[in-house]
Formats: structure tokens, sequence, C-alpha cells
């Protein structure tokens, strides 16, 4: 995937189409310090902007591959321009998220980009586990790398509620050192 190239083209329908989103997922991990591999794109958006989203895509000439309630995906036949998933905000907890998304620079200072604060990102790992556990291991070491890296600076009350939203409060026990 040419990430450069499709953010690019994202952001700029995004804007001019108004849509409410936040970056996730494995790039936005690279934007707080986490260097890690992704081959995808993933962003939050505000449900009510999905026609927006499904316009956007069509027009970029991706195919929806898969919608439900919580997510959407799309492919394109090129591999330049590759997959990008969507998970949908509607619960009072994903659009708080989009309310405290953060605008960070990207590819040198080119491109501005709405990225979902750590502390999200985290309770989105956490949701992940808990709906899939066989997740564990990968979310467990991206949870921690985060929490490594930006050590004393992360707003410990905001994961320890996501944690016991979700019933996952185990998870977060051996982390004390990481914190």
């Amino acid at each position: 995937m040419d990430f450069r190239a499709v953010i690019s083209a994202l952001l700029g329908k995004f804007n001019e189409h108004h849509v409410r989103y936040g970056l996730m997922g494995g790039f936005a991990l690279g934007l707080w310090g986490v260097g890690r591999a992704t081959i995808d794109l993933d962003f939050l958006v505000s449900r009510d902007d999905l026609d927006k989203i499904d316009t956007v895509m069509s027009g970029l000439g991706y195919e929806r591959k898969f919608k439900s309630e919580n997510v959407s995906q799309y492919v394109s036949p090129s591999k330049l321009f590759g997959e990008v998933d969507y998970l949908h905000a509607f619960r009072e907890a994903s659009t708080e998220m989009l309310e405290r998304a953060e605008e960070k620079a990207i590819f040198s200072g080119a491109l501005k980009i709405k990225v979902l604060r750590p502390e999200d990102l985290i309770g989105l790992k956490l949701q992940a586990i808990k709906n899939d556990p066989a997740r564990k291991e990968k979310d467990m070491a991206d949870i921690k790398a985060l929490a490594s890296v930006l050590k004393g600076r992360l707003d410990r009350q905001m994961i320890e509620k996501y944690a016991s939203i979700l019933d996952a409060e185990e998870l977060l026990k051996g982390l004390n050192e990481e914190w």
C-alpha cells in the first residue's frame, strides 16, 4: 500500500465531505512512537458519516467488501491502494474518542491527520481482545509498547475505566512496570 498516496486522497475527501474520523490501528501506533508493521489503514468514523464514507471510497475506486453495524471494509483492486477498514462510532465512548482525536503531522509535516489518543487506542485493543481472545498476544504487545513509550504520560484512569466497562481489568495486571 502506498500510505502517503492513500492518506492524502482520503484526507482531502474527508475534509471535503466533513467526515468525523480518527486514525487508529498500526499506523496510529507509529505516530505515538510504537513502530509496528501494518498493511492497511484503520479509522474510527462517526456512524452518521457512513454514507459519506461510501461515497468517498467508491469515488476513489474502492469496493466495499463487508459492512455490519460496527465495521466496514473497503478494498482497492490496486495493491497500491490496499485495504481501508472503518470502525463505526455510535456509542458514547467511541464518539468521545472522535472528539478527543489529536491532530498530528505526518510525512515530514506535509499532511496533518486526526489520530486517536493512546488511551483510546488501548481501550479499543482491550475491546478487541474481549471480542476475540486469539488477538490477546498481539494486542497486549501493542498495549505494553504504548505504555512503555509513553510512560508517565498516559491517563491511567481513562484506561482503567475502559477495562472496567469491558470487564477486562485482569488484562491490565502486570503493566505496572510499563506505566
